[in-house]
């Protein structure tokens, strides 16, 4: 079948760690052929209904050659038989507007993963208020004074926009921090951005760990993103390490609370960030870490992934 992955410019993924490429790899392996689309590509016509040119790849094996270009053309989403939207965050209305593009593909035929709906409905950050028992203790407020009265309450908090990744604008902020006023003011633009806070986690010292969901199925491994010295982020985009290791049981009891109600809203693949014991945050847009994990534990998330595909795609068909 015909695949076409909505992702960021080539030149920016890196295939030796690229969860995008890593899909394109195993969707080429089990015979499928793989095309890629920009996210400004895409549009409508009255008399074509969604379209965005897109480009047919060969896969390599070669991680700084990995791709070559065999066709491009514009193409009916539709007419392909799985899309997949991977574009990296910020979740910005341009992001908004793409979604909002994919539902109407969806009406005319088109299979979009993760639903484009789901994708727009959850909020990677404000998600796990849906799931609070599971939460550290958390406010979102744009309200400086709402913000202070958790920082007093909490003493040593975490503080990150709403829309960001890999570590972007994340502040650790303890209740006598000098910096406290400013860090509060920028983050919430003076009051006009709505923000995140959380009680900081001390366990992040041992990983801030993504678990991955696929097609309802919790892969058995998670990747523990160890923060670099002096730092209190974890993101391998801030420089962490990340560690492969086995789930534990309060990661299984969480990871098993929330797969069957994430599946079945159309969200086929989902990272979750757990910290300690504590769900942080349910990624939802473009889940990463499959090829740290299958390079650490032979785990092939990737080809899980695929036959999930295959799986939605014969329900669907």
């Amino acid at each position: 079948m015909r695949i076409a992955l909505i992702v960021d410019p080539l030149p920016s993924l890196k295939a030796y760690k690229d969860t995008s490429i890593a899909i394109m790899r195993a969707a080429q392996a089990a015979g499928h052929a793989v095309w890629v689309i920009q996210q400004e590509a895409i549009h409508w016509s009255s008399l074509h209904g969604v379209c965005a040119e897109a480009v047919h790849l060969e896969m390599l094996a070669d991680d700084s050659d990995w791709f070559v270009e065999v066709d491009r053309h514009v193409v009916a989403l539709r007419d392909f038989r799985a899309v997949l939207m991977r574009k990296d965050p910020p979740f910005d209305m341009e992001y908004v507007t793409t979604t909002w593009l994919l539902e109407r593909a969806e009406v005319e035929g088109a299979r979009v993963f993760n639903r484009p709906r789901a994708l727009r409905d959850h909020s990677e950050k404000l998600s796990v208020t849906e799931f609070a028992r599971f939460a550290i203790p958390t406010t979102a407020a744009r309200d400086a004074g709402v913000i202070h009265s958790f920082i007093e309450v909490e003493r040593d908090t975490v503080l990150k926009p709403l829309d960001g990744m890999g570590g972007s604008e994340v502040f650790r902020v303890r209740h006598d921090d000098p910096n406290r006023n400013v860090i509060v003011e920028t983050l919430t633009r003076h009051g006009t951005r709505t923000i995140m806070a959380q009680r900081y986690i001390p366990e992040i010292a041992d990983g801030d760990k993504r678990i991955l969901i696929v097609g309802g199925e919790v892969v058995p491994y998670c990747l523990a993103r160890i923060p670099k010295a002096g730092e209190t982020r974890g993101n391998l985009a801030a420089g962490g390490t990340g560690v492969a290791r086995e789930l534990s049981p309060r990661d299984r009891e969480i990871a098993g609370a929330l797969a069957p109600l994430l599946a079945a809203r159309g969200l086929l693949l989902v990272g979750l960030d757990v910290i300690g014991d504590w769900l942080t945050e349910i990624n939802v847009t473009s889940p990463t870490c499959m090829v740290e994990i299958a390079e650490q534990t032979g785990f092939d998330s990737a080809a899980l992934f695929v036959t999930a595909l295959e799986r939605q795609c014969v329900v669907a068909a």
